[in-house]
């Protein structure tokens, strides 16, 4: 139970580029036709975890994108 709480909070500091490069290593483990089936699941659940930490990453860039984009739009008072 600690482990998770530990795990969690590194995930929540993990960068979008760190976790994509996590998540490719994963893949290239998986792709690999010998794979030790008593590791698989745990590669692929800490796989769904990176692709939520990723999605998460870009949509709060894209949230501030937006964010500025609208400020940019508003009109200048002079």
């Amino acid at each position: 139970m600690a482990d998770e709480a530990a795990e969690a909070t590194n995930d929540e500091s993990l960068g979008y580029t760190d976790a994509l490069g996590e998540l490719d290593a994963i893949l290239t483990d998986l792709e690999d036709d010998d794979i030790d089936i008593d590791v698989l699941a745990t590669k692929v659940q800490r796989a769904a975890a990176l692709i939520r930490i990723c999605r998460g990453r870009i949509d709060a860039a894209k949230v501030e994108v937006q964010k500025i984009v609208t400020e940019l739009d508003e009109p200048v008072e002079t």
